[in-house]
């Protein structure tokens, strides 16, 4: 059966109604899941199996039959380890259909169907009784119910209603108990994700600086949590201005109140200096003696490098704090963690004295400013990078004449501001909503330049010439940057926006950039590879049924297309060179032809080819450029470093090439690219990626 399904093209700006399978959202909620990532997660998997055989053996020792609830029970993998440490008998509990019917199967393979019942429901609504989901209520509890924030995904009130209603008093819980660890930090770099800072415009001899309303200065940002791989931030990026804290703890064996609250601790600041981030991570004891842990602890804080686990389920948190604020070694300070049922913020108090100290409960940050609603963190970082700017500007002195007409197409740029300066005679900017209206007017406004760029709030194609007061644009210019786009080659939009308003062009227009370019590489990924790679068996146990049911739904569309990653969090090395795959020209109109290439891409390195990486690189002018992906490749190992402010789309072969030797190596990887750029999907492109 099939359904029709509405879908906004980034590319072309236009939604398209496809006929979709009616499981399409299901196998995408598969494809996507982390399932493959936490099975291959060792240090994971053999901490949980050490605390539940920890767990059932003191049940025993008091002479107990062990009746196991699992929540969240995934492949049951946690219970099949429950049973086999000599559980009486387990309650499996998953909400997810198609994962409950895959745990009933992987149970029924593994032997284990007389001792696991998996029951298909949320934890809320499992009743116990004679004739209830469960007989009787269990004494030990089991539960992977975390996110890298810990409480993101709702653990507190489900342990809280399990307590009441589904395990017996003073039960047996794994993990038993888990911390939430803080450490106050000065970042530039950090910080540059969540406030802007000036920008500095040398036009000629003369220096001019963009500066930001107030109110985005002041502005506390928004509440999620920013979980990045922190074990990829060189110490050279932050300066640590205090210890490692714990602020909070949680018993799970225990009633656990799932209620708003707060902590406070008092933080000894170690050095001097400009509190802005707080670093946050998260460790859990599977047993209570706290002789078997399992921590996220950043690099820095482990004690040797060897020891940190790669996880992508689980990572670390950034928090920012509401406003920067100095800080001197040896004052007092007082860090207050704050949380509701899923998210935790921070703020920092300078206490003079003990009623100082007593801080009232303070709701989760709310933007007030906007900015933070039209920009996500790697578009403030980007917006920050004065290297980048640089690029522009250089550019713009290259084709901008005293009589130039410009229009700019990108969604809360600041390149009208920058034509402006740069003696543009009248700039039009085109926002396509009112929240970006809004924003870009109090920028320029608070540059003085609010009656020198007209914002027009209209899609390209709706443009009409008394927007333009009538005026031809000599100079049409873009990032290009679009809220909307996802992959790399989303923002290929501005090709179809330069195509809508030809009419409003001279015949001589320059557009900047003047082109794009495509590029690719095959890599091999550290650890990346990890999420799409099946498992097999998993401590002792067969779980090639989730693998099937993985690369099904992988095969139903996933496999077929790129995804987009942050490659700097992502260690890869090259094992190709950067290959140019298609160029598009911005000075033509979306040709109606189609645009096809083929080719080969010729192995340099001894590696297993993961994949294919894809980024664009903008061509401002016909010497200035701008890359999305590939910054550098910074030694003989093929080692890669990224643009940190953009994703990268990556193609994950279905096999990787294991050549043993350079002269071993396959010659080439046949690679076959096409599209159609009438409708220019580009989604849709690079699924015909083929070894």
């Amino acid at each position: 059966m099939k359904v029709f399904c509405g879908r906004a093209n980034p590319t072309t700006g236009s939604v398209e109604w496809l006929a979709e399978d009616e499981n399409y959202d299901y196998h995408q909620e598969i494809a996507r899941s982390c399932y493959a990532d936490m099975l291959h997660d060792k240090d994971r998997n053999l901490k949980y199996y050490q605390g539940i055989r920890a767990a059932v053996s003191r049940v025993k020792e008091r002479g107990e039959k062990a009746i196991v609830l699992d929540i969240g029970t995934g492949t049951g993998l946690l219970s099949m380890m429950a049973v086999t440490a000599g559980a009486d008998f387990c309650y499996a509990i998953e909400v997810f259909t198609p994962m409950a019917i895959a745990a009933v199967k992987i149970v029924e393979k593994n032997g284990f169907s007389d001792k696991i019942k998996v029951i298909n429901k949320h934890s809320t609504e499992v009743t116990v009784g004679p004739d209830g989901d469960m007989q009787c209520r269990a004494n030990i509890l089991i539960t992977e119910l975390f996110d890298t924030e810990l409480i993101g995904e709702g653990a507190l009130p489900s342990y809280e209603h399990a307590h009441k209603y589904l395990v017996q008093e003073g039960c047996e819980a794994v993990p038993h108990r888990a911390r939430v660890y803080a450490q106050l930090v000065e970042s530039k770099r950090m910080w540059s994700w969540n406030k802007l800072f000036p920008v500095h415009v040398q036009a000629e001899d003369v220096e001019k600086i963009i500066v930001f309303p107030s109110e985005i200065e002041n502005c506390p940002g928004v509440p999620s949590v920013y979980d990045i791989q922190l074990n990829q931030v060189p110490r050279s990026d932050f300066t640590v201005l205090s210890d490692v804290m714990t602020m909070f703890s949680v018993d799970f064996s225990k009633q656990v109140n799932s209620s708003s609250t707060y902590y406070t601790a008092k933080l000894d600041p170690i050095k001097s200096g400009m509190a802005q981030v707080i670093l946050s991570w998260w460790d859990v004891d599977m047993d209570p003696s706290g002789m078997i842990k399992c921590t996220m602890a950043p690099y820095w804080v482990q004690p040797t490098s060897n020891d940190v686990q790669w996880r992508d389920h689980w990572m670390q948190c950034v928090y920012f704090l509401p406003n920067e604020e100095p800080v001197l070694q040896g004052e007092n300070v007082y860090l207050t963690a704050y949380r509701d049922e899923y998210s935790v913020w921070y703020k920092l108090q300078k206490a003079r004295n003990e009623e100082d100290k007593k801080d009232a409960y303070v709701g989760s940050p709310l933007c007030s400013c906007q900015a933070h609603l039209l920009w996500n963190r790697p578009r403030f970082g980007e917006l920050n990078d004065q290297n980048r700017t640089n690029q522009y500007i250089q550019a713009l002195m290259t084709v901008l004449e005293k009589d130039s007409i410009c229009l700019c197409i990108s969604d809360g740029s600041l390149l009208p501001l920058l034509a402006q300066y740069l003696g543009a005679e009248q700039v039009f900017t085109v926002e396509n909503s009112a929240v970006s209206h809004c924003l870009m007017e109090k920028i320029f406004k608070a540059n003085h330049v609010g009656d020198k760029i007209k914002i027009i709030e209209k899609r390209p194609e709706l443009l009409t010439a008394s927007d333009l007061e009538d005026k031809k644009v000599s100079v049409l210019i873009g990032e290009p940057f679009f809220t909307t786009s996802l992959l790399p080659w989303h923002n290929l939009y501005f090709l179809y926006a330069r195509t809508a308003v030809a009419a409003h062009l001279t015949n001589g227009v320059t557009v900047l950039p003047q082109s794009a370019s495509l590029y690719m590489m095959v890599v091999e990924f550290k650890d990346l590879w990890r999420i799409r790679s099946p498992c097999g068996t998993c401590e002792g146990f067969d779980v090639h049924i989730m693998d099937d049911m993985i690369k099904n739904s992988l095969n139903f569309r996933e496999s077929k297309e790129a995804e987009p990653h942050p490659l700097w969090e992502y260690p890869c090395k090259s094992l190709s060179d950067p290959q140019e795959v298609m160029t598009f020209d911005f000075r033509l109109t979306v040709p109606q032809q189609t645009l096809s290439t083929d080719g080969s891409v010729n192995l340099l390195r001894t590696g297993k080819s993961h994949g294919a990486v894809l980024w664009m690189e903008y061509h401002l002018t016909a010497d200035i450029s701008v890359s999305t992906g590939l910054v550098q490749i910074s030694d003989e190992k093929g080692s890669c470093q990224w643009n940190p402010h953009c994703k990268q789309a990556v193609y994950f072969f279905s096999s990787a090439l294991e050549p043993e030797t350079l002269t071993d190596l396959p010659s080439a990887i046949t690679l076959f690219l096409k599209t159609v750029l009438i409708f220019l999907n580009l989604n849709e492109t690079f699924r015909k990626i083929w070894l």
